[in-house]
């Protein structure tokens, strides 16, 4: 995952093989979405947004600005934790699917390639045990971070870390702290 997460207009520019002036222009014709930084006026594009706009004028993407996926996978039974996580998740610029079970979130895994599933333990029918194992069997998915959010005792969420997880958080849970822990986990 890209470290970079700003690009000043020089920067940009160096990336398209033109001018910074042009950059300014894209900017300032609404093409390219970006800030101002307060007092200087200098302007500042996030990753996200000049990926975009290189995807949208069929122009190269730099293989050190496209391995952006921010797409989650939520995987969770309980109808208001998921749809919490959710609404959280997408202010923060992901991309996030609702998988209630663990069927679901098989079928949703291939369709979305998500860079994080988080996953809560105590599920009916298939457990996030079995979900975990599942994940960590496809060789599509060995890199794909899984994040156990549940409110299982110790010994559980221990089982899930020797099962594969790349981290735990217990449940209840700050916003701040599940935010914290993605970002971590996702190296930006």
């Amino acid at each position: 995952m890209s470290e970079i997460k700003v690009l000043t207009t020089g920067e940009a520019a160096k990336y398209c093989g033109v001018n910074f002036r042009t950059v300014i222009r894209w900017i300032e014709r609404g093409k390219l979405k970006a800030y101002k930084l307060p007092g200087r006026g200098d302007h500042r594009i996030q990753v996200k947004d000049f990926v975009a706009f290189l995807d949208e004028n069929e122009m190269p993407i730099p293989s050190e600005l496209g391995s952006v996926n921010r797409n989650v996978l939520v995987i969770e039974d309980q109808p208001e934790m998921a749809s919490a996580i959710k609404r959280l998740l997408v202010r923060n610029g992901f991309e996030v699917e609702i998988a209630k079970d663990g069927f679901r979130a098989g079928a949703l895994l291939s369709q979305m390639n998500p860079a994080l599933v988080t996953l809560d333990l105590k599920m009916p029918g298939m457990d996030g045990y079995e979900v975990l194992k599942f994940i960590r069997s496809q060789e599509q998915h060995v890199n794909t971070k899984v994040l156990v959010v549940s409110a299982d005792t110790q010994e559980g969420l221990d089982r899930a870390m020797s099962l594969g997880a790349s981290a735990v958080l217990p449940k209840p849970f700050e916003n701040l702290e599940l935010l914290e822990k993605i970002e971590e986990l996702l190296g930006s």
